[in-house]
């Protein structure tokens, strides 16, 4: 059987076109032998690491409390992570960028000695073997030009902990409405389609 860790990170509730996106690959999914865990990030309440946060993820010794927690939530994470074979993501874009509930959570699950570790050679990721879909929705145009900091950026960042095969489903031109609209949530279900038979 398939595991599925689906992490969406809109603010929008109802309003999110990723959401729609999300729930339309759900819908596709759920009638397969697939084991779906489905985390909202913007729910989670995850922290916002500050110095005392990033010390506990480096390994220091003699934790406070609130380092303590920190601590066990990025293990919780890590292991959730780490028990699915696949990951489904959504990544509208704000600000050109991904929302800081995603950031928030790559924070807590890149960690040195956990998920990456350096060598001689460079950095090498460890969570090999996974598949991952990003589901990026935007109002504007931006595939493929230099106002899209999302894509190259979670490319690298998952690339870094080891998941490199990745593929984006983008829908664009949002807040342009009518046709354009309608055909690139339309062109995203389709490509989901494809990706999940």
């Amino acid at each position: 059987m398939s595991k599925v860790l689906v992490l969406t990170s809109s603010i929008l509730g109802e309003h999110s076109q990723s959401h729609k996106l999300i729930d339309y690959a759900i819908e596709q999914l759920s009638g397969q032998n697939v084991n779906m865990t489905i985390r909202d990030l913007t729910n989670s309440q995850l922290p916002v690491l500050d110095g005392e946060l990033a010390m506990a993820l480096r390994g220091a010794e003699s934790l406070n409390t609130r380092q303590q927690d920190v601590l066990s939530l990025s293990n919780s994470l890590v292991k959730e992570l780490k028990a699915h074979d696949k990951v489904i993501i959504t990544a509208p874009m704000y600000n050109f960028t991904i929302p800081i509930q995603l950031k928030q959570w790559i924070d807590l699950v890149a960690r040195a000695g956990v998920t990456f570790k350096y060598t001689n050679e460079g950095p090498v990721g460890l969570l090999t073997g996974k598949k991952a879909i990003v589901i990026t929705t935007r109002g504007g145009v931006h595939k493929n030009k230099a106002s899209d900091h999302l894509a190259p950026y979670l490319k690298t960042v998952l690339g870094f902990i080891g998941i490199t095969e990745l593929e984006f489903i983008y829908a664009e031109g949002l807040s342009m409405g009518g046709t354009i609209a309608q055909e690139s949530i339309e062109k995203a279900q389709f490509e989901l389609d494809l990706l999940l038979a």
